[in-house]
């Protein structure tokens, strides 16, 4: 028998695998993947930032990990010899309409005891010669890194330390079994003392495969992204984001520049009709279904009909999403942007049509279910790994 078992081998599910070990370093812990690698979805396509926090509303979890976050996965970075840089970000006003909520953004940064500097246009210039906007804020703490290197040196770690990991093995149900529970897999049945499901994009279906009736509904949206072609990617030095709107989750087109000098520029934000769907014309009957069956869907959908709208045409017409792009950076022309892989979020969704905005953990005796945990997840890993050891450690 396994003394905890962890489903998921994305950022979140290894950090706390590891961050386990570390505190109980005698246990015997499995992790299970139903992909025959790590870090293959949400934790291995996404644009590789280390957030700030400056979004997010004090006193949330978000708040709470996304600063203790970006220091915790730097010093891992560090300490682990994988690549990263601190490089900044802009967050610029393009027009009048939001100057408010980019001082709204700074009073929130402020709380969170970010380092943060307003800029007139002319500063704004001095860091990004090329980005235009009336205002900015500099957000000189974010960085950027590959989180799919961190979740395959976090593998490394926890086998080193005695930990398991088994691949293209699926969670199909757990029962309960005297003094643990019993996984049923595609790879036959484990046994563990405590359960942890960090399965991402599927998370929801574990926790009801368990026998939870968790309260929300995980909705893949798919990010989609253009790349900046080779010549022009001199036109970015570090990242450049609009001001989001405080009423749709996502923080609209923006400029982040990669490791390797590569700029990605996006995403945008549209329903996918598969949980892993990454192209437009990826369907499965059962997601679609599972998800244009849920209420809250239809409810979001009406909420935000302009805005999701927009997300669609966008999605459809690269004129469009060039012209919110030019917001930002006006030189940019259409042969400039080259189209790239794509990423898929998982948003929890209340019956009601409310977004879950914060991390979200559900708990069973001898179970624990991350049910939500989006943007800045992969910053906050480390963070969400402690909480989590607190958790099954009570």
């Amino acid at each position: 028998m396994y003394d905890v078992v962890v489903v998921g081998a994305g950022i979140v599910g290894l950090a706390s695998a590891w961050t386990l070990l570390q505190r109980f370093p005698h246990k015997k812990l499995l992790v299970l993947e139903k992909e025959s690698d790590c870090a293959l979805h949400q934790s291995g396509r996404n644009s590789g930032v280390i957030h700030s926090g400056i979004y997010y509303k004090s006193g949330s979890f978000k708040a709470r990990l996304s600063a203790a976050g970006n220091r915790s996965m730097l010093a891992f970075c560090r300490d682990h010899d994988l690549p990263h840089a601190i490089c900044g970000k802009l967050i610029v006003a393009t027009h009048e309409r939001e100057l408010p909520g980019l001082q709204t953004l700074y009073e929130r940064g402020t709380a969170n005891w970010l380092e943060l500097r307003k800029l007139d246009a002319e500063q704004l210039k001095e860091i990004e010669p090329h980005a235009t906007g009336l205002a900015a804020l500099h957000v000189q703490t974010t960085g950027i890194t590959d989180y799919r290197q961190v979740c395959q040196r976090l593998a490394a770690l926890i086998q080193e330390r005695g930990g398991h990991i088994r691949f293209n093995t699926t969670v199909e149900s757990a029962l309960a079994n005297g003094p643990g529970l019993t996984l049923e897999t595609s790879a036959g049945a484990f046994q563990a003392r405590l359960a942890l499901n960090c399965a991402g994009l599927h998370s929801d279906r574990v926790a009801r495969a368990w026998g939870l009736k968790p309260r929300v509904r995980i909705v893949p949206f798919r990010g989609e992204y253009y790349e900046l072609a080779a010549p022009k990617r001199s036109l970015v030095k570090s990242l450049i984001y609009p001001v989001p709107d405080p009423s749709f989750p996502f923080l609209g087109v923006h400029f982040t520049r990669g490791l390797d000098g590569s700029v990605h520029v996006g995403p945008n934000a549209v329903l996918s009709l598969k949980r892993e769907g990454y192209l437009k014309r990826d369907f499965c009957w059962h997601d679609a279904i599972d998800t244009l069956a849920f209420p809250g869907f239809w409810k979001l959908a009406l909420r935000h009909v302009r805005s999701g709208g927009s997300e669609v045409l966008r999605s459809w017409s690269k004129t469009l999403f060039l012209n919110d792009a030019r917001l930002l950076l006006p030189e940019l022309q259409a042969e400039d942007l080259i189209p790239c892989a794509a990423g898929v979020r998982a948003q929890a969704l209340h019956r009601n049509g409310g977004l879950v905005d914060d991390f979200l953990f559900a708990t069973q005796p001898r179970a624990l279910h991350v049910l939500n945990a989006p943007s800045p997840a992969a910053t906050c890993a480390l963070e969400i790994g402690g909480l989590i050891a607190d958790k099954l450690a009570t």
